[in-house]
C-alpha cells in the first residue's frame, strides 16, 4: 500500500515542483511556509488508496495484516478451512473500517476445531460460514485478539454458525464472545447447539464495557440439555450483574430455542429486550439479575409447544410493556409473565427482590398461566414485591385455571385499567382490574426472511 501512495505522489505532486513555466518561476520564491501550506493541500486533496487483498491462508493474512490501512478489504478465499485458527487484529477507522469478507459469501467454510478471534478498532468481519464446529473449541468466535486487546466499535454480520450433528453435551463450548466495548453482531445465524455452555455471551467487567448491539439475527433450534448451561444468550454474569451492561438486543428471531428454562439471561444493568419474535420456545427471556432493564415490544408464540414461557423478572426497576404473548404452554417459571419472591440479604448468585418494576400494557392470549406473583426457587426466599404498578394489560385466556395467580402478600402491587376476560380474574375484587371484553390486537412478528445471512436464504 505504501508503494501505491508513492506511486500517486510521484505522478501527480512531483512533476508539479518540477514545472519550468514563468508562473512557476514567480512562484519559487515564496516563504517555505507557503510551500508546506501547498503541500499539506495536495495531500489531502489527493483521494485515499484502498485495497482488496485476496487470502488464501493464515499466513497470508498475518503478512497482510502487517501493512493494512483503514479502508482495505481482506478477501478469504473460497472453500474449507480445516482446523484453521484466524486472528483479525488491526485498527481502522470510523469512516473506514478494515473488513475480512468471504470472497463469495457463505463460500469461505470453516470446520473441526478452527476458530476467529477479533482484536482492535472499526473491524467488520462479513460472510463467514462454520459448519460443525468441534465442541472442544471452547471459545469459537471471540471479540478479542487476547486479555489485553479487546474489540471495539467491531462488527460482524452475514455470518453463520450451524451445527449438523450430535455431540457430547457434557463438553462445554460458547459459539459468541462479545468483550470491549460498542460492538455489534447482525443479520447473522447460529444454529443446531447441542452440547453445555451459553451460545452467545456479552462479557462484563474491567475493560468490557458493554454498550453491544445484537440486531437481525436468526437464533435457531437448540436442543433441550436438561440442566443449566444451555442459554442461547447470556449477558454478563453473576459476578458483574451490578455492572450496566447498556446494550440492545432486538428485532432477533429465536425459534425452538429449547436448551434450558432461560433463553435469555440477562445479568446485568440497563439492557434493552425490543421487538424481538420467540417463536416455539421451551424456555423465557428472564430478568436473572441486574436492575433497570427495558423489555419491550416482543413477540411470544408458543403454538402449544411443550413448556414454552414468556418474561420471568427478578430485581429492580424494570419495564416490562407492550410485549404480546400467545399460546404459552409453560407455568411457575415459564408462565407467560412470572414475578419472582426476593431473598433478605441475597447473594449476587441468589434472588433479589422484586423492587418498582411496571408491567404496562401488555396482551397475554390464550396462554395456561397469564401472570404468577410471588414465585419461590429458594426456601429463603420471604420477599414480596414490592412498588411495583400492572397498568392497561390485557389478558384473554379461557382456559387458564387463574388469569392472574398470587402465591404471596399483593400488598406491594398496584392495579390500574388492567383487563381480563372471563369469569374470575383470579384475585379478590381488587380496584384497576376488570372483567370484561379483550380487543385482542395481534402483531406482525419476524419472520426468517427479516433476519440472518441474505445468502442464506
Amino acid at each position: 500500500m505504501q508503494q501505491l501512495h508513492l506511486l500517486w505522489n510521484n505522478l501527480l505532486v512531483l512533476p508539479l515542483l518540477n514545472l519550468q513555466s514563468n508562473y512557476f518561476m514567480q512562484l519559487r520564491n515564496f516563504p517555505i511556509t507557503h510551500w508546506v501550506a501547498v503541500l499539506i493541500f495536495l495531500a489531502l486533496a489527493i483521494p485515499a488508496w484502498t485495497a482488496e487483498v485476496p487470502i488464501n491462508d493464515p499466513e497470508e493474512l498475518k503478512a497482510a495484516l502487517k501493512v493494512v490501512r483503514p479502508g482495505d478489504t481482506l478477501l478469504l478465499r473460497e472453500g474449507t478451512w480445516q482446523d484453521t485458527a484466524l486472528v483479525f487484529s488491526a485498527v481502522g477507522t470510523a469512516d473506514a473500517p478494515i473488513t475480512l469478507r468471504a470472497k463469495v459469501p457463505g463460500k469461505t467454510v470453516f470446520t473441526g476445531t478452527s476458530s476467529l478471534r477479533i482484536g482492535g478498532e472499526y473491524l467488520v468481519v462479513e460472510g463467514l460460514l462454520f459448519q460443525d464446529p468441534d465442541s472442544s473449541v471452547d471459545d469459537l468466535i471471540q471479540f478479542r485478539k487476547d486479555s489485553k486487546q479487546l474489540a471495539r466499535h467491531c462488527r460482524m454480520t452475514q455470518c453463520s454458525v450451524v451445527n449438523s450433528k450430535s455431540e457430547d453435551d457434557s463438553k462445554e463450548s460458547r459459539w459468541m464472545g462479545i468483550y470491549g466495548e460498542n460492538n455489534r453482531v447482525d443479520h447473522s445465524s447460529f444454529s443446531g447447539k447441542s452440547n453445555k455452555g451459553t451460545t452467545f455471551v456479552v462479557w462484563l467487567g474491567d475493560k468490557n464495557k458493554g454498550q453491544h448491539q445484537i440486531d437481525h439475527n436468526y437464533f435457531g433450534h437448540r436442543d433441550e440439555l436438561g440442566r443449566n448451561g444451555g442459554e442461547t444468550i447470556r449477558i454478563g454474569d453473576s459476578n458483574t450483574s451490578m455492572s450496566d451492561g447498556k446494550c440492545i438486543v432486538e428485532n432477533n428471531l429465536f425459534e425452538r430455542c429449547n436448551g434450558e428454562a432461560e433463553c435469555i439471561s440477562n445479568k446485568s444493568c440497563k439492557n434493552v429486550y425490543r421487538s424481538n419474535t420467540f417463536n416455539e420456545v421451551s424456555g423465557t427471556l428472564t430478568l436473572r439479575h441486574g436492575n433497570e432493564c427495558l423489555v419491550e415490544s416482543n413477540v411470544f408464540l408458543g403454538g402449544g409447544a411443550r413448556q414454552t414461557g414468556g418474561i420471568r423478572v427478578i430485581g429492580e426497576d424494570h419495564v416490562i410493556r407492550g410485549n404480546y404473548l400467545e399460546k404459552l404452554t409453560g407455568d411457575d417459571a415459564r408462565s407467560a409473565i412470572c414475578l419472582m419472591m426476593g431473598i433478605p440479604n441475597s447473594p449476587l448468585t441468589r434472588y433479589f427482590q422484586v423492587q418498582r418494576a411496571r408491567i404496562e400494557n401488555n396482551w397475554i392470549v390464550d396462554s395456561k398461566c397469564p401472570i404468577l406473583i410471588g414465585l419461590e426457587d429458594d426456601k429463603k426466599a420471604s420477599l414480596a414485591p414490592v412498588e411495583t404498578t400492572f397498568i392497561g394489560n390485557q389478558i384473554d385466556c379461557p382456559k387458564a385455571k387463574r388469569n392472574i395467580e398470587a402465591r404471596c402478600s399483593i400488598d406491594g402491587v398496584q392495579w390500574s385499567d388492567n383487563r381480563v376476560e372471563g369469569k374470575s380474574t383470579g384475585l379478590p375484587e381488587t380496584s384497576g382490574i376488570e372483567l370484561g371484553d379483550v380487543d385482542v390486537k395481534r402483531p406482525e412478528p419476524i419472520s426468517r426472511d427479516q433476519v440472518g445471512p441474505s445468502w442464506q436464504k
